[in-house]
């Protein structure tokens, strides 16, 4: 299947010429016009490279860069920034903040092909999931395989997504909103009962671990490794 290509640009026109190009070029492309919308289709859809323009309505991108550099699942996340701020400073920041190439408008198409291509390549050896281990959960995100004390758990995969995301943070408590925005995609105002729902189903197939994933109340969840893990 080909490479997704998130372009989050305010400018219709200028929207609408990288993904033309992109497309044209192979790529599958997904766009969003501000910086929430953006972010919230990035941990939907999970792209493989990012175009990001930084003067956006709402959340600007270099908040969302600081957002994306934060997350172990787009913590290697190619990210291009495409801006009209051409400053040394600008760059400099940009850069700073875990972009990986810097594009000043106006811009050739066939460069903006080329850089993404040239992000693609070099990010393939970082990009290969690893296996997450807290105590004796084990977490494979390459196989799509869990499995507690060397026995298979039978999930589906949006419960294999909820629990592979908290194991990656384990200790830190999440709110269900969170939950819903970044292993869901989406924020659905009084639809956080999904996330309860989920944590029900986990918690049955760990069995007489389930208390692995503690409910803190007022807060949400976060899964607790066991006494005496590494």
């Amino acid at each position: 299947m080909a490479d997704l290509v998130m372009v989050i640009e305010d400018e219709k026109e200028i929207r609408d010429l990288v993904r033309y190009n992109l497309e044209r070029a192979g790529f599958r492309v997904a766009v969003a016009a501000d910086g929430e919308e953006g972010l919230q289709r990035i941990f939907a859809s999970r792209p493989d490279a990012v175009v990001l323009d930084l003067m956006l309505p709402g959340r600007n991108g270099l908040e969302l860069l600081r957002e994306l550099r934060d997350e172990p699942t787009t913590l290697d996340l190619p990210v291009l920034v495409l801006t009209a701020r051409a400053a040394e400073m600008d760059k400099l920041l940009g850069f700073e903040r875990g972009a990986d190439d810097y594009l000043t408008k106006p811009f050739s198409p066939r460069e903006l092909v080329a850089r993404i291509q040239a992000l693609l390549r070099r990010s393939r050896p970082a990009r290969e999931p690893r296996a997450i281990e807290v105590g004796d959960l084990r977490v494979d995100p390459g196989a799509h395989e869990a499995s507690f004390r060397g026995r298979p758990l039978a999930l589906t995969p949006r419960e294999f997504s909820l629990l592979a995301f908290l194991a990656r943070h384990p200790g830190r408590v999440h709110s269900r909103e969170e939950l819903l925005r970044k292993v869901w995609g989406y924020d659905y105002v009084g639809e956080t009962r999904t996330v309860d729902v989920h944590i029900r189903r986990l918690r049955a197939k760990l069995g007489e671990r389930q208390r692995l994933i503690e409910t803190v109340t007022g807060s949400g969840y976060k899964l607790v490794a066991p006494a005496g893990a590494a």
